[in-house]
C-alpha cells in the first residue's frame, strides 16, 4: 500500500515522469534527474524506497525508520536514505513528505514554484 501511495503522490508533482532504466526497478524523475527510487512492484520481500534528504533533520529521522540506510552505489554519501516499506516503518504520508523534500532538491526552481503556487 505505501508504495502505491507514494508512487501516486510522487507522479502528482509538477513535471514527474515514471521510468525503468533498470527493467522492472522503478524511478521518478522530473527534469531528467531521479528524485525516488521505487524499486520492483513485485519484489513483496524486502520494499524499499530512497530519496534524497538534504535537510539534516530529516536525514536523521528518515535513517532512524528501523531498516533504512544510507543509499548503496555511493548515493549514500549525497544525501540519499533508502527506507523499507515493511515491518513497522515510516507511514505513507511521512514518506510522501520525503518524496517532496527530494523533489525540492531535485527540481527546478520553476517547477517548485509551481508546486508552491498550487
Amino acid at each position: 500500500m505505501s508504495r502505491k501511495t507514494v508512487r501516486e503522490f510522487a507522479l502528482s508533482l509538477p513535471g514527474a515522469v515514471e521510468e525503468f532504466p533498470w527493467g522492472e526497478d522503478a524511478v521518478v524523475k522530473v527534469n531528467k534527474k531521479i528524485f525516488v527510487f521505487l524499486g520492483d512492484e513485485q519484489n513483496t520481500d524486502s520494499p524499499a524506497i530512497s530519496v534524497k534528504l538534504k535537510d539534516e533533520e530529516a536525514h536523521g529521522h528518515a535513517l532512524a525508520v528501523p531498516g533504512a540506510v544510507p543509499t548503496s552505489y555511493g548515493l549514500g554519501r549525497h544525501g540519499w536514505v533508502t527506507i523499507p516499506l515493511t515491518g513497522g516503518g515510516a507511514p505513507a504520508e511521512l514518506l510522501c513528505d520525503w518524496v517532496e523534500e527530494s523533489y525540492r532538491t531535485i527540481a527546478p526552481k520553476r517547477l517548485v514554484a509551481e508546486l508552491d503556487a498550487g
